[in-house]
């Protein structure tokens, strides 16, 4: 019986990560807005998956070397050493993420990739009695390059309590 739970549970994560893996065409392959969408929404739900899941290889993966990420309070954080080191500091076993439903917004980017904006939450698992719930707007630049999206710039701001 377990060994059929284990092998059924595998199959539905191959399934998952092949579906996922669809949804993510290369910049070339992307002829609409719709298919722009779910390849950025495909992105931001991988890259936080893995920020949640404190996968940092996997996070880091998701971002260029030379990226750039302002935060209204937490200041200029340059390189994805630097990126990936501060979220497994501040990050992993105290926050996780959320996308607000119906806050994404993608701009296609000639020849570069795509512009990603929205509003996003921030939970503090077993601590939001005496932390609360953060909410915050946020711009992503993906870059498609050499195969692969990454991300070259992040704006994070506007952070404040999330309303009840």
């Amino acid at each position: 019986m377990k060994l059929t739970r284990m092998l059924l549970s595998l199959f539905l994560l191959t399934l998952s990560v092949s579906a996922n893996a669809q949804e993510i065409l290369p910049l070339a392959q992307i002829t609409n807005q719709a298919e722009l969408d779910k390849t950025i929404t495909a992105l931001d739900a991988a890259l936080f998956d893995a920020y949640n899941r404190c996968d940092l290889p996997k996070f880091s993966s998701f971002i260029a070397d030379g990226v750039e990420f302002y935060h209204d309070q937490g200041g200029v954080t340059l390189g994805n050493a630097a990126l990936t080191e501060s979220v497994k500091k501040n990050i992993c076993g105290q926050t996780t993420r959320e996308l607000v439903p119906g806050t994404l917004q993608v701009y296609y980017m000639k020849g570069y990739g795509a512009l990603e904006v929205g509003v996003h939450r921030f939970h503090h698992p077993g601590h939001e009695d005496t932390i609360g719930v953060g909410e915050g707007k946020f711009i992503h630049l993906w870059q498609y390059k050499d195969g692969a999206w990454k991300i070259t710039r992040v704006i994070s701001y506007d952070h404040h309590a999330a309303a009840k």
